[in-house]
């Protein structure tokens, strides 16, 4: 059932990304406009001429293949892993989910740092046996053939992943963005499963009647939101909407797919405007680049029109009890009160960060680590199953 798994993409896949980048016929663009329009036209040619001239794939590619991966079909659907055996006394298994514009890569740095704590000034009591996935359509995941992958299902998903593929009694769970709503739904449907939870982003609580009255910080986050939405969630609507329509540009384009991703690394993360300061050239690449070798993009952009067709709001009893962590991060999309989190979880952790964004695991692996380490500390009770 499971199988190990090198990533070794043809060379002629590569040769055609090259040649495609080289046939890009160029828009205009408002002379001094910067991003005002969305993505820089002189930003997007110099990183697309480093990943034709300079991006070394095959470098990348080693670099990825250091870490064990396998595949597993679960429910009939071929998802993909990353495994790391924890490096201590008595290991606690977790899962580690990605958002969206993202693959299992944003894991790459967090990783050996939660499973080999030792290594990076750390102790080895508080190591974790990794599991971080692609989710379904992402990277090296099988792309849904049928309707329906949405938060539940994905939550189905791993659940059987972790306990009846791998053999863990019981788990913890990490993620944000898309990846905090399936670990939301994860510890709301399997409670039983889940040893804590740790999230960047908070699943939207019920507010219908009986609901408490909003806090004014709750109101200043409901506006915030709002707003950030009318200025910034035009993808959102898209994706959740036509994302057929979209997908063919941008999986026939690598200026198209890079300037779609590039505009949310920037908009999204902590980096005052300067998308280097938080991603190298590389860094940004690996990620294109495992998008384009997959032609995922299209699936991944779909799970947004999934989310909308199977919502799932939360009833007024609805409450997910199993211990929870949130860590906000300053550049990241939501910036919600504790207060907002509490209407849903069991919050035993609010950790505001003083730096980064959307992307945590990436952009400070060290800080979300300590928080990981130092919210499932008091959890270590005994040895668990492992695989």
């Amino acid at each position: 059932m499971i199988q190990p798994f090198r990533i070794s993409v043809p060379e002629d896949a590569l040769a055609d990304l090259r040649e495609r980048i080289d046939r890009t016929r160029w828009p205009d663009e408002i002379a001094g406009s910067a991003w005002d329009y969305g993505t820089n036209l002189h930003d997007l040619r110099e990183l697309l001429a480093y990943w034709r001239n300079r991006f070394d794939w095959r470098a990348q590619e080693e670099r990825l293949n250091a870490f064990a991966h396998f595949l597993a079909d679960v429910e009939g659907l071929r998802l993909h892993f990353l495994r790391e055996p924890g490096r201590g006394p008595d290991p606690i298994p977790i899962l580690l989910l990605h958002g969206w514009p993202s693959t299992f890569f944003e894991m790459s740095k967090l990783l050996p740092l939660l499973a080999d704590p030792a290594s990076h000034g750390g102790d080895p009591d508080d190591s974790f046996d990794v599991v971080a996935p692609s989710l379904p359509g992402c990277g090296f995941s099988e792309r849904p053939r049928e309707p329906g992958m949405h938060k539940t299902r994905m939550a189905s998903l791993f659940a059987k992943l972790m306990t009846e593929v791998l053999g863990y009694d019981r788990f913890a769970a990490r993620g944000g963005d898309i990846g905090a709503g399936v670990v939301s739904l994860l510890a709301l449907d399997h409670p039983d499963r889940l040893i804590g939870i740790h999230l960047s982003d908070v699943y939207r609580p019920y507010l219908g009647p009986g609901a408490r009255h909003f806090t004014d910080p709750e109101r200043r986050f409901f506006e915030e939101e709002r707003i950030w939405m009318e200025k910034e969630g035009a993808y959102d609507h898209l994706q959740a909407t036509k994302p057929q329509t979209l997908g063919y540009g941008l999986n026939d384009s690598p200026a198209g797919l890079a300037a779609w991703i590039v505009e949310k690394y920037r908009s999204w993360s902590d980096c005052g405007g300067d998308v280097e300061r938080r991603f190298t050239k590389d860094e940004i690449l690996t990620q294109l680049t495992l998008y384009w070798v997959t032609e995922t993009i299209n699936s991944a952009n779909r799970l947004y029109f999934e989310r909308d067709r199977a919502p799932r709001p939360l009833g007024p009893e609805d409450r997910v009890r199993v211990p929870t962590a949130v860590a906000i991060f300053p550049g990241d999309i939501d910036q919600p009160p504790r207060e907002w989190g509490e209407r849903v979880y069991d919050v035993r952790r609010w950790t505001v960060m003083p730096r980064g964004g959307h992307f945590a695991a990436l952009e400070e692996p060290e800080l979300l680590a300590r928080d990981i380490r130092e919210f499932f500390r008091p959890m270590r009770t005994g040895r668990l199953r492992v695989f």
